[in-house]
């Protein structure tokens, strides 16, 4: 009996499909969902999606949130996700080197925007190692 994994992040439903297993970044270390998994709520770190299907893995990058398994079913609610196929590399880039630069000047920033900036860098970090370890 194959999974349902749906994927929302505030923008839209980034991913909705029936797959074999997923692996997911949680705040204790990484956690493989296989059908018939235990009830679960979780906690989403920044980092590597893996979704296996007919025998092919799918990467996609995930930031925040939380991921529930129920049944047979696995929601994950997150900050922000993105599929591999549609990372552009220099506007990561650039989006990385002016987070980075705000971060530096950050003296008198209010701590909920610190946090942010650093939750952006360690979104591009992940979006960045994904690309490139593909080419």
């Amino acid at each position: 009996m194959p999974l349902t994994l749906e994927i929302v992040t505030p923008e839209a439903q980034v991913y909705s499909d029936t797959i074999d297993t997923v692996v997911i970044p949680t705040v204790q270390g990484e956690i493989g969902i296989l059908p018939g998994h235990i009830p679960l709520l979780t906690q989403i770190e920044d980092g590597e999606l893996r979704v296996t299907k007919n025998g092919q893995t799918q990467l996609l990058v995930i930031g925040g949130g939380f991921a529930e398994v129920e049944g047979d079913h696995v929601h994950i609610l997150a900050e922000h996700a993105v599929n591999e196929d549609t990372i552009d590399e220099a506007a990561v880039e650039e989006a990385l080197r002016r987070a980075e630069a705000q971060l530096k000047e950050a003296a008198g920033l209010d701590p909920n925007e610190f946090e942010h900036l650093q939750g952006m860098v360690r979104f591009a970090g992940v979006q960045l190692a994904i690309k490139r370890r593909s080419r």
